[in-house]
């Protein structure tokens, strides 16, 4: 379904009708954004009575039609530049949503550590788990695997809907020249079955010699892959001669969450997704 655009007096957002549901049937607003915060509440919560009157049980917002494009507003923040693929909102953008009702229903955060003295411990080795380096080749089919596993590794997020594999490609595959091989992982099990993946990659951001490399995105199927990804991340980036790493976008309740805090990751930004009931 085609978003509807509203675009005036300095206030631009998309309205998102079919998206993954919160509380009863849900809509999202995406793409949002404002110069003054009393416009932006006032355009906001217009849209609210307009959605309720079309039988919409709730909206979350800013959130671009579901959690696999971009979403979350900054809530905080230690003044450390954007980083690549990051989710950027001024203050108006808090206040014009918090003004219109919203409240923040999820938050997440992204942290840096140091990679000088990275002493996160090595997991328990498992006998039928090995590693691997993507060799950089088939890229197409390199995102359709990590495709399929997201669709299974994801399946019990909070507002989690399915997406098309054509429709991840044309989202990743423009990423691909950026791409450092030695940074994309993936985990594989007895049978040689696909039991993780983990997509890292230089912070482009900080111009065309960064010092820090992002940890976007990892997934696990089996118990102690996710561990043992994040872990020979850290390595290889250092080996590599980077100087830090951002664990990005994390959910505060995920056991990502956790493995940062483990490896010294101080948080540089605090997200939320916003949301509100129309009842």
């Amino acid at each position: 379904m085609t978003p509807e655009t509203v675009k005036r007096n300095g206030i631009a957002f998309a309205i998102y009708r079919d998206a993954p549901q919160w509380k009863g049937r849900t809509a999202a607003i995406g793409r949002f954004r404002c110069t003054d915060a009393s416009a932006g509440a006032a355009a906001l919560a217009a849209t609210c009575e307009t959605l309720r009157a079309e039988g919409f049980d709730s909206v979350v917002g800013p959130m671009d039609g579901s959690t696999w494009h971009t979403y979350r507003l900054i809530l905080d923040s230690d003044g450390s530049p954007p980083f690549l693929m990051e989710p950027r909102s001024g203050p108006q953008d808090l206040a014009a949503f918090e003004d219109a009702g919203f409240s923040v229903v999820e938050r997440y955060f992204s942290a840096r550590t140091s990679l000088a003295d990275h002493q996160g411990a090595l997991p328990a080795p498992s006998p039928d788990l090995r590693i691997e380096v993507w060799d950089g080749s088939e890229p197409e089919r390199f995102f359709r695997d990590v495709h399929a596993l997201s669709l299974e590794a994801f399946a019990g997020n909070v507002l989690y809907k399915p997406i098309g594999a054509e429709e991840f490609l044309e989202m990743y595959l423009p990423f691909v020249p950026m791409l450092v091989p030695d940074l994309i992982l993936f985990a594989r099990g007895a049978g040689d079955r696909l039991a993780g993946f983990l997509f890292g990659l230089p912070n482009y951001a900080e111009g065309n010699a960064p010092t820090s490399v992002i940890l976007k995105t990892y997934a696990s199927l089996q118990k102690g892959a996710g561990a043992t990804l994040a872990h020979q991340f850290h390595v290889t980036a250092r080996r590599l001669g980077f100087h830090n790493a951002i664990h990005a976008l994390i959910h505060e309740d995920n056991l990502s969450a956790t493995r940062s805090r483990q490896n010294a990751a101080e948080v540089i930004r605090r997200y939320g997704l916003m949301g509100r009931r129309l009842g």
